[in-house]
């Protein structure tokens, strides 16, 4: 029988007894009066129990370990929808670990959609490691969208990246000496992050970007491939000098060439090419020179033609400066058969001449 059925029975064995007389009704109020305020006593007893039970377990864990974590916390954070046993539990382990985190610290991460399990994990591993990662960094951290706790871990255990990264399709960097020769060399980084750097600082494709650009400059600077396979160790020397982990999240711990070989000979490949091209420049500076030859050669020949076309006409003006001669008197009929036995003998003289000199070098005669 519960407190609820007692109490009504009770009530009703009272209002039986009261029905009888003239101030019935007056007694029926106060009977009234006393059951609303018995249930409510039974209300407030089963919020206790509730509380109770709900409370008590984590808040004597809290007491035993010294988390300082109050039965009023306990219920703010209820009302608040902070899963405040995960908290409690997070704030016992730190505390047992000896970090000083305050409780609102727990729950405002929590409250910001940050990891707080992951967080205190990473902040206990820390401090046992004797790393300095105060709660306010590492929430910053993790709130930032990295691993904190892969972060202090990498810190603790240094990790190995390869360059290039074959996830990106690249197996080999590609550098060439100064002797034309084409080396490809594979490299391992060792890196270990950075703690106080790793908010704002550069992730790992840009340690890969920054080895992969010094392996290729001290390669490049090299004299001769057979320096470079001779002692391998002079492009991690190169490399490691040049600060290449600055403003990033990590700290370049060692660089060893996993792997060189000898590629192509690009410096043969590329003055080839560039005798092809030279011999494509010097061809087409031929065919400029020949081109404007014949246009010199077709301008001569119309310049021939002009001049003989000159000659002819000249020649048909002397007819009619004669005449005119004739008729001004200038010229008489002995002068003018004068000039024609002139003109006569020189025309027989030319034929002479020329048939002289066709014999002279006619094939098989004798000179």
């Amino acid at each position: 029988m519960t407190w609820t059925t007692s109490l009504a029975l009770f009530a009703q064995g009272k209002a039986g007894q009261a029905a009888p007389g003239a101030n019935g009704t007056g007694l029926s109020t106060q009977n009234m009066w006393l059951i609303g305020v018995a249930l409510v006593a039974v209300l407030i007893f089963l919020v206790f129990l509730f509380i109770f039970f709900s409370f008590i377990r984590l808040w004597i864990q809290a007491l035993l370990t010294k988390a300082d974590i109050g039965l009023g916390s306990l219920i703010g954070m209820k009302l608040r929808n902070v899963d405040y046993a995960m908290v409690v539990r997070q704030k016992i382990a730190l505390v047992q670990a000896g970090v000083k985190v305050t409780t609102p610290d727990l729950e405002s991460h929590f409250l910001a959609r940050g990891n707080v399990p992951k967080t205190a994990t990473a902040v206990i591993a820390a401090h046992k490691a004797g790393l300095e990662l105060p709660w306010k960094t590492a929430a910053a951290i993790d709130l930032a969208g990295r691993d904190v706790l892969e972060a202090v871990r990498t810190s603790v255990n240094p990790k190995v990246i390869d360059c290039p990264d074959p996830a990106k399709g690249k197996q080999f960097l590609d550098a060439v000496c100064r002797s034309g020769i084409q080396l490809l060399a594979k490299a391992r980084v060792t890196v270990r992050t950075k703690l106080e750097r790793l908010v704002g600082g550069a992730t790992e494709e840009t340690i890969i970007a920054r080895v992969g650009e010094g392996i290729v400059k001290a390669i490049g600077s090299a004299h001769d491939h057979k320096e470079v396979l001779a002692n391998p160790g002079m492009i991690s020397q190169t490399v490691l000098h040049n600060a290449l982990d600055a403003q990033t999240a990590f700290e370049i711990v060692s660089i060893d060439i996993a792997h060189i070989e000898v590629g192509e000979n690009i410096g043969a490949k590329l003055q080839a090419d560039q005798a092809a091209a030279d011999l494509r420049v010097a061809q087409a500076e031929a065919e400029k020179r020949r081109a404007a030859a014949v246009a010199r050669e077709q301008e001569m020949r119309a310049l021939v033609e002009e001049n003989r076309a000159k000659v002819v006409e000249a020649e048909a003006q002397v007819p009619q400066a004669i005449s005119e001669a004739f008729q001004k008197g200038n010229l008489g009929v002995m002068d003018y058969y004068n000039m024609r036995n002139v003109q006569s003998d020189t025309s027989m003289r030319n034929n002479i001449a020329s048939m002289t000199g066709g014999s002279e070098n006619a094939p098989g005669r004798n000179s």
